[in-house]
């Protein structure tokens, strides 16, 4: 099988936020020939055009981020029903200027885990919208909806439940496969 770089993108900025152990999980589980790299975005300023004609070195490297690998897995939290500030503000980085979309062909999968019973429904549907006007293909199957209960996950990144080990293995292997069917037929601009 063929080897994809996938950079994640961690929706929440806390150190201990727990869509970071997720996503640690998520790797462990992840088949073999899928290798991660977290994008950060932490650094970046808040976006505004007036930016476009001189990206600041930042907004430049995290751009290159993308560029560098063959699919992304946001993992992210729900404020305020929607997605929180500073993903959204790293999309908008990495969407502009106009005509260097970092997103265009880029297959994505959005996950993400709260506390609550409907996990990060909400947030997700809002992520799908705005990769969708990116040009991003998603996996839009299965979706992933994680209640986050104490213990969940323990400290070595290993989920303690089994039908959640199993689920999120099986997400993790579609997302494999999504990645090789949008890349068959769409260019890597990587």
């Amino acid at each position: 099988m063929k080897h994809y770089k996938v950079g994640y993108l961690i929706g929440s900025l806390a150190k201990e936020s727990i869509n970071r152990k997720l996503a640690g999980a998520l790797i462990k589980l992840a088949p073999e020939n899928l290798d991660f790299t977290e994008i950060s975005f932490a650094e970046l300023p808040l976006y505004s055009y007036d930016y476009d004609a001189d990206y600041p070195p930042v907004a430049r490297a995290f751009k290159d981020a993308i560029k560098a690998v063959d699919a992304l897995l946001f993992v992210t939290p729900e404020y305020n029903r929607s997605i929180p500030g500073g993903l959204k503000n790293a999309i908008d980085w990495a969407s502009r200027p106009y005509g260097t979309n970092s997103f265009t062909h880029k297959p994505s999968a959005v996950i993400g885990t709260s506390p609550g019973a409907i996990g990060t429904a909400v947030a997700q549907q809002s992520l799908r919208s705005v990769l969708g006007f990116c040009n991003s293909p998603q996996m839009n199957a299965p979706e992933a909806y994680i209640q986050f209960t104490p213990g969940l996950i323990d400290e070595q990144g290993g989920v303690t439940v089994e039908s959640t080990e199993g689920f999120l293995r099986n997400y993790m292997s579609e997302f494999h496969d999504h990645i090789a069917r949008v890349l068959s037929v769409l260019p890597n601009d990587a």
